[in-house]
């Protein structure tokens, strides 16, 4: 070999074996980062995969040995987690049905399964019980109710779930509820019904302001999430949404919506999705396409709105490189390498989810004297042939059974008195 290609070929060697070590290097510090702050993920929808799969009998299947989904014991520990709020999700089709009822065996699913593995998940009620259960090296659940289609359109409902754990509420995910509008609306492929939220939607805030829920706005209109943000005593989240300047999808988030979110008094979060049809607005995305939604969205509103929202066992594609639960801890060291400082990487996996909930429940506390909301929606708003009309006393709300009984004793009234 000539002296020039030796040169050349020890000159390819050293920076690779540079690479090699920077890469080394920006593993060990992300990871060390993931030893001292918990990563917490927005949304994960391993409940709904085992409906489909299992019909929620997790008695048949062990979460360490499944291997059809995107997320499993193994691989959350190979991931890092610190904190999941797991989606009880349940379809739209659901809607004036039996949406509270599967909503329910959902939250009964995500209980059972920290029962059944307690040497892996422990149920998390508050801010300060994630960071319990990460000093004791479990993975903190908590709940997060994916459309408000699952309340049934109850205040009654809304508190109910919250007794039983559920942390932040959808507002709406792909249908548009009684109450609020959804994202396909700013499509155009669905007709807008309220503007935004009716009346009663804004009642809704309220009533989570004072329980200590948080509000959800990753499947809202923009209408939806700018009326929440000037209602809203407490911080908002989006759950599982990415920037919209990078890829323009009704689902993602616009930098104006962002400035605003940064304008609150107690900031939310905006935790990014990884669905390549939402990170790239095509089927193809990389790890690298999800690391400029971060770097995005902290050029435009700050690291400190900046969470982690995977949508895993969600989404039918997935980035290159995150190809499941496992796999965020290469993420997390891509910003280390892209120059973000060890205070902003903590931040953005879990120290701006645990400052927002720490928020929403002192305006819980706040609000300890008000009363609970008690006035149900209109009738007339959720009028459908499903639903009864018990405890409305307006004569639009009486059953089409009592009329008809009405009109016989009427008509029978009147032959009686001809006849007589």
């Amino acid at each position: 070999m000539l002296p020039k290609e030796m040169l050349a070929w020890g000159l390819v060697l050293l920076m690779s074996n540079f690479a090699v070590t920077v890469a080394h290097e920006t593993l060990d510090r992300a990871l060390r980062l993931m030893s001292e702050t918990p990563l917490i993920d927005g949304h994960n929808d391993l409940p709904w995969k085992l409906r489909q799969i299992f019909n929620n009998k997790i008695n048949k299947v062990d979460l360490n040995t499944l291997s059809t989904t995107h997320t499993n014991i193994p691989k959350i520990k190979a991931g890092r987690l610190g904190a999941q709020f797991w989606s009880a999700y349940v379809p739209c089709d659901t809607q004036d049905k039996d949406a509270v009822r599967q909503t329910l065996e959902q939250i009964d699913l995500i209980h059972r399964m920290c029962n059944k593995y307690p040497e892996t998940f422990r149920f998390a009620y508050t801010a300060q019980d994630i960071l319990n259960a990460f000093h004791s090296n479990r993975i903190a659940s908590l709940i997060g109710v994916g459309g408000g289609h699952s309340l049934d359109s109850s205040l009654g409902t809304l508190r109910i779930m919250y007794d039983l754990g559920v942390r932040y509420l959808s507002l709406t995910h792909s249908c548009n509820t009684p109450w609020a509008d959804n994202w396909l609306v700013d499509t155009g492929s669905e007709p807008s019904e309220h503007a935004g939220l009716s009346p009663f939607g804004k009642r809704v805030i309220v009533e989570m302001n004072r329980l200590g829920m948080m509000i959800d706005l990753s499947h809202t209109t923009v209408n939806v999430v700018n009326q929440v943000l000037d209602i809203s005593e407490a911080p908002v989240i989006f759950s599982h949404s990415s920037a919209y300047s990078l890829c323009p999808h009704k689902r993602n988030v616009p930098d104006e919506v962002l400035k605003k979110v940064v304008s609150k008094l107690n900031r939310g979060i905006v935790m990014v999705n990884f669905y390549n049809d939402y990170v790239t607005c095509s089927e193809k995305a990389t790890l690298s396409d999800v690391a400029d939604h971060f770097d995005h969205i902290r050029n435009v509103a700050g690291a400190d709105i900046i969470g982690f929202g995977g949508n895993y066992d969600g989404i039918t594609r997935v980035p290159e490189g995150l190809e499941d639960v496992s796999k965020v801890p290469d993420l997390v060291a891509e910003l280390v390498r892209r120059g973000w400082s060890d205070k902003e990487v903590k931040m953005a996996l879990g120290e701006n989810l645990i400052r927002v909930m720490r928020a929403v429940e002192w305006v819980r506390d706040s609000m300890a004297s008000a009363a609970p909301d008690e006035e149900p929606i209109p009738y007339n708003e959720v009028k459908r042939k499903c639903r009864t009309s018990h405890g409305y006393a307006d004569a639009a709300a009486v059953h089409p059974l009592s009329t008809l009984a009405l009109l016989l004793t009427l008509a029978l009234q009147a032959f009686f008195t001809f006849t007589a």
